[in-house]
């Protein structure tokens, strides 16, 4: 009973600690960026030319547009596929959490480019047949006492949304965007199938060309995370 009551007082701190350290580990094991590290690792890495019909593969090159490429909102960069948040904190006078208010996603077909060889990838939201995860590099924000800038409040009224408060504060907002931008490097992975040209490429000398596609059991793979090694040998 000595025992008992002697180390009572620090098993509810240690299993709360268990608990939190458990939850944050299952968060971060779960996450899309996680999962996704963890598939592209097991993957074999190869050039475009010696890709194989129906075979599950990654590979790494150059995003160059098909047609118009988009403009992030923003920045305003030509791209192939951008994401965009607006998050607003809100009180209710005992806690603070972030709404978000706009989720915007947009992608386009797009040809990946290593050594003058190209791939397609051919990107579907209704239903969406791919699974991303890109680094948000433009980051912007206003609060009480940080007015938002000009191009930030622009930005705000092409959604909609004030950037004062009914009593003319300025709210607390804050925006991430994340692009895949014309010539950045990404990795791409899918099912690799060959397909015969309909219209020349301007320095593509082939008439067929490698296309990574999804199927009803595996999506589409992007990311521009950098350095992802393979984990096996193939």
């Amino acid at each position: 009973m000595f025992l008992i009551t002697d180390v009572s007082p620090f098993l509810i701190p240690l299993l709360f600690f268990v608990i939190v350290g458990l939850i944050i580990f299952i968060t971060y094991y779960f996450s899309t960026k996680q999962k996704i590290i963890r598939t592209l690792s097991k993957l074999p890495i190869k050039q475009i030319g010696s890709l194989k019909n129906n075979e599950l593969t990654r590979f790494t090159g150059k995003a160059l547009h098909v047609k118009e490429p988009l403009i992030a909102p923003f920045s305003k960069r030509k791209c192939v596929f951008y994401v965009i948040k607006i998050k607003q904190r809100k009180s209710n006078g005992k806690q603070q959490r972030w709404r978000t208010i706009v989720h915007e996603e947009k992608v386009q077909d797009f040809f990946l480019e290593k050594n003058s060889d190209f791939a397609m990838v051919r990107l579907h939201q209704n239903p969406k047949n791919y699974t991303s995860y890109l680094v948000a590099d433009k980051k912007v924000k206003s609060g009480t006492f940080n007015a938002p800038t000009p191009e930030f409040t622009a930005l705000l009224e092409n959604y909609n949304i004030k950037s004062e408060s009914f009593f003319g504060f300025h709210k607390t907002l804050r925006y991430t965007e994340a692009i895949i931008e014309i010539g950045e490097e990404i990795t791409v992975a899918g099912i690799a199938k060959w397909k015969s040209l309909k219209a020349p490429i301007e320095g593509y000398s082939y008439s067929k060309i490698a296309e990574l596609e999804s199927s009803d059991k595996q999506k589409l793979i992007i990311t521009d995370l950098p350095n992802i090694k393979t984990k096996k040998r193939f």
